[in-house]
């Protein structure tokens, strides 16, 4: 991920649908904590068989993400789902495609008792992570109750939380008009113009909302093969209105995540712009229209903040 100059001139631009992502100092994280955390998020004594940690799934070096359609857990099983970026995943306002953890604490918990994911009780963990007294006496500093479950999830998830990904947009939002080239710019007008903005907006210009897939244009009928993971939403609420409902993914480094959607079906950009167009805008645009905002989308890409080893 590219780095950027970090000054500028240049007043905020008002009235924006989207937000600059606030600074990891503003968050006020204990550094000790995010230490912690980091170390476990790379700790593959988390699961069963001693082979698969949070970032086998959410590779740093990857934009969060592994690139595969669905990822491999304990026994390389593979999940029913496509793994979403870890990076700015704390701006989220639920977690998981289907929104059925509200913090990043309920998150992991969830992800650790997952027999296709880790397949771990927090018992054997804490077993396990207390056996290593160097790591045990690091957690009695920072922590007064010293390692265990609730302590585990807080590291990890303060870790997480300081993932975010400063883009040349954020540099562009906040006054520098120089940041995005007159082609992004078009793009950016784009991107709200025709709806797409009604949907990826705010601070992590996605991830604040729940929406069907599908919403103009029936996806799951032209796809076929319906999987569980397909009722989104509806897994959690068992209520007809949200078949086929899912959290609004993030766009911030979406140039690097492919590929798309819950279900890992497009594999570039261009090809996941076309389904949004056709099935949720309902709308056909020019091919250099939709060039214009994947190039917009690209500026998106950050620096990775806190990720480097």
């Amino acid at each position: 991920m590219v780095g950027f100059a970090p000054t500028f001139a240049g007043e905020p631009l008002l009235n924006e649908p989207l937000g600059a992502l606030p600074t990891v100092e503003s968050l006020q994280l204990d550094p000790a904590k995010i230490a912690l955390g980091k170390r476990l998020f790379h700790d593959t004594r988390l699961s069963k068989d001693l082979t698969t940690s949070c970032a086998s799934c959410h590779d740093l070096s990857k934009a969060g993400v592994d690139n595969l359609k669905r990822s491999l857990g304990v026994r390389r099983q593979e999940g029913g789902i496509n793994a979403p970026t870890v990076f700015n995943s704390g701006l989220n306002f639920k977690q998981f495609w289907d929104g059925r953890a509200t913090t990043l604490e309920e998150q992991i918990d969830q992800v650790v008792h997952n027999p296709l994911e880790l397949d771990m009780t927090w018992s054997e963990i804490v077993e396990r992570l207390n056996a290593d007294t160097e790591l045990a006496q690091q957690f009695k500093v920072s922590y007064p109750e010293g390692l265990g479950q609730n302590s585990i999830q807080e590291a990890i998830a303060t870790f997480e939380r300081s993932l975010l990904t400063p883009s040349r947009l954020d540099r562009y939002l906040k006054g520098d008009e120089k940041a995005l080239s007159e082609s992004e710019q078009k793009g950016y007008q784009l991107f709200k113009s025709y709806g797409c903005i009604a949907c990826h907006q705010g601070v992590n210009i996605g991830g604040n909302m729940f929406q069907k897939f599908g919403a103009l244009n029936d996806y799951f009928t032209v796809r076929g093969n319906l999987t569980k993971a397909d009722l989104g939403r509806f897994n959690v609420t068992q209520k007809e209105a949200d078949r086929h409902v899912f959290k609004v993914p993030s766009l911030r480094n979406v140039a690097l995540t492919a590929p798309y959607f819950h279900d890992g079906s497009a594999e570039s950009l261009e090809a996941a712009i076309e389904v949004m167009f056709r099935h949720q805008l309902g709308r056909t645009a020019p091919d250099e229209d939709k060039a214009l905002i994947a190039q917009f989308l690209k500026t998106l890409t950050g620096e990775t903040v806190g990720a480097k080893p």
